[in-house]
């Protein structure tokens, strides 16, 4: 069953400490080697204080000038160390979350990737990950050491001058109180921008995945006006959320310049009532503009932060879509293993809940060894059997046996690793030929790839190409003909050597000669293996030991070629009809 995430929605901020608590050691050293920064710029007003002082009093100033060196020294090489380890460790959450989202993503429930957009998920792998570099860096070290570093600097300015601080404290507050009003703003404004990138990814996914169908229909300007528009649509949410971040940054950097015209302006007042002394003037200014860098760290993590935020919520939202179990790949069955029964009993089953049902109660049983063939008119739910007893989905109600076992009792990878499964449009992946065969069988020794490829005609292939097996087959096996994606496709399902041979039109594409010699090896299968067969070709259906007739969801019949003709009008009209027009064709 599908392990759908609960529906609280966890804080983006708990989420991102989930994400850092792994380099949690290295995020503290990265850390404390910002506050030493801060430190020894925190110590520089203090000793120009008593260097001015010195200056007043006739003294040697070499001490000062040697301490405000090395403090200097000191502040960029510590500077420097610290935004390294930062980074690094900015890096490393990124890594972590890029692999926790991938591998979720590759057990997610067919049924929930029927529902999303491809595109968008991988967007969320890709740029929504990369916020999180910067809300890392910028938000939750840069809130933390940035506060640390604006306290301990109202504490030293305290010290230094009480009264000066009040002036101060007092523009700042003023500044808070607008961005308070700010931040918001470019939380949404970022959320927006991102959900625009997702939508970009998936129009292009979507484009790419039938670029010459776009080709062939002349739809070039219309989908390039789609994917101008999602780009448009995220510039217009970035340039909102730019705006919004410049004006909180603007707005601090206009506060601290305020609050050193008051602080000159009041200062300079008690300097000439004798209340201060100039060197103390020139210590509170030194700390008022030291102040700028902190609280500027302080701003920008808020403001970053509501851009991470926005790109946390979204990889939450996939890491809550319903996923299958994590589990370790079982072992394929053993050259020789027993054949698999399978057997359905009064499986209901619909994509969607608002969609109507596919199987309204389909029964049929197939026994161990031999060919069963699914037949029926389009729509009848053939290849829904196919996808029901692989568990791509489960059904609503009814049993789905395998081996006299419910499918839902068997561990995901058990169930899988005992079926080969060649689908509808055998789907080839970029890589190289070879990559392809050994997809569900990486262990393959070479014998078997070679007497697999002989099997299913591929040899003729594998001598024309120019690096044989390791020749690139192109962006989902383009450079292959139909025909050849499907033997392709066999090949890999015959290499793990299956208990159930899963067939949806597999010989659809291959022409008279080839179809005929894989009719012959499925059929050599079929003695030692459970096949079924969603087939369309007369050839194919009446080699079979049995047929179901599916019709509207449901099991018409069940018999042989002859007993069908015989008794079933529809299954005789099939036969004179769709088999033989699909066999002339």
């Amino acid at each position: 069953m599908s392990t759908a995430q609960p529906e609280t929605v966890t804080p983006a901020w708990r989420l991102l400490l989930g994400y850092v608590a792994p380099h949690r050691r290295a995020l503290l050293a990265g850390a404390l080697l910002s506050l030493a920064t801060g430190a020894t710029g925190l110590a520089l007003p203090l000793v120009a204080r008593e260097l001015i002082g010195d200056l007043s009093r006739d003294r040697a100033i070499t001490g000062a000038l040697l301490l405000m060196s090395v403090l200097v020294v000191a502040n960029a090489g510590l500077g420097a160390l610290g935004s390294y380890v930062l980074r690094r460790t900015a890096e490393s959450v990124v890594l972590g979350a890029r692999r926790a989202l991938s591998s979720y993503l590759l057990r997610l429930r067919v049924a929930a990737v029927d529902r999303t957009e491809p595109g968008d998920l991988m967007s969320r792998i890709t740029s929504d990950t990369t916020l999180l570099r910067e809300v890392t860096t910028d938000s939750l070290v840069g809130l933390g050491t940035g506060g640390l570093t604006l306290v301990a600097t109202v504490v030293m300015m305290g010290l230094v001058e009480p009264v000066l601080l009040g002036v101060t404290l007092a523009v700042i507050l003023l500044a808070g109180t607008v961005l308070g009003v700010i931040v918001p703003r470019i939380h949404r404004a970022s959320r927006q921008a991102q959900d625009a990138v997702g939508v970009m990814g998936a129009s292009l996914e979507r484009i790419l995945g039938a670029l010459r169908t776009v080709k062939a229909s002349g739809a070039e300007d219309r989908e390039e006006r789609t994917l101008h528009e999602a780009a448009e649509e995220s510039w217009r949410q970035s340039v909102r959320a730019a705006k919004w971040s410049a004006a909180a940054g603007n707005t601090a950097g206009l506060a601290m310049q305020c609050a050193f015209i008051t602080v000159l302006a009041v200062g300079g007042a008690r300097v000439a009532t004798g209340a201060t002394d100039v060197a103390t003037l020139v210590a509170f200014l030194l700390y008022v503009f030291y102040l700028m860098s902190p609280i500027q760290q302080v701003v920008g993590a808020i403001t970053q932060y509501q851009s991470g935020s926005a790109a946390l919520a979204r990889i939450q939202e996939a890491l809550r879509l319903p996923a299958e179990p994590a589990a370790r790949p079982a072992p394929l069955p053993a050259p020789g293993a027993e054949p698999a029964s399978v057997a359905f009993t009064d499986v209901r089953f619909r994509y969607a809940d608002d969609l109507p049902y596919v199987h309204h109660g389909v029964t049929f049983d197939v026994p161990a060894r031999g060919m069963t063939a699914f037949v029926g008119p389009s729509g009848a739910g053939k290849t829904t059997v196919f996808s029901l007893v692989e568990r791509f989905y489960d059904p609503d109600s009814g049993v789905i046996a395998l081996d006299g076992r419910s499918v839902t009792d068997w561990e995901l990878p058990e169930l899988r690793a005992a079926i080969g499964y060649v689908e509808q449009d055998a789907p080839v992946l970029s890589g190289s030929l070879k990559d392809n065969l050994l997809l569900g069988n990486p262990d393959a020794d070479e014998d078997d790839v070679t007497r697999v490829v002989k099997t299913t005609r591929l040899d003729g292939l594998v001598a024309r190409l120019p690096k044989g097996l390791d020749t690139l087959v192109g962006h989902r096996g383009t450079r292959l003909s139909g025909g050849e994606r499907q033997r392709v496709a066999i090949a890999r399902a015959l290499l793990r050597r299956p208990r159930l041979l899963l067939l949806d039109e597999a010989t659809s594409q291959l022409d008279a000669v080839n179809e005929a010699a894989l009719r012959d090896t499925v059929a050599d299968v079929a003695r030692t293996t459970t096949v079924l067969v969603v087939a369309h070709r007369l050839s194919t259906v009446t080699m079979a030991d049995r047929i179901v007739v599916l019709d509207a969801g449901r099991v018409r019949a069940v018999g042989t070629h002859a007993e069908l003709v015989a008794a079933d009008p529809l299954y005789a009209e099939l036969a004179a009809t769709q088999f033989l027009a699909a066999t002339a064709g």
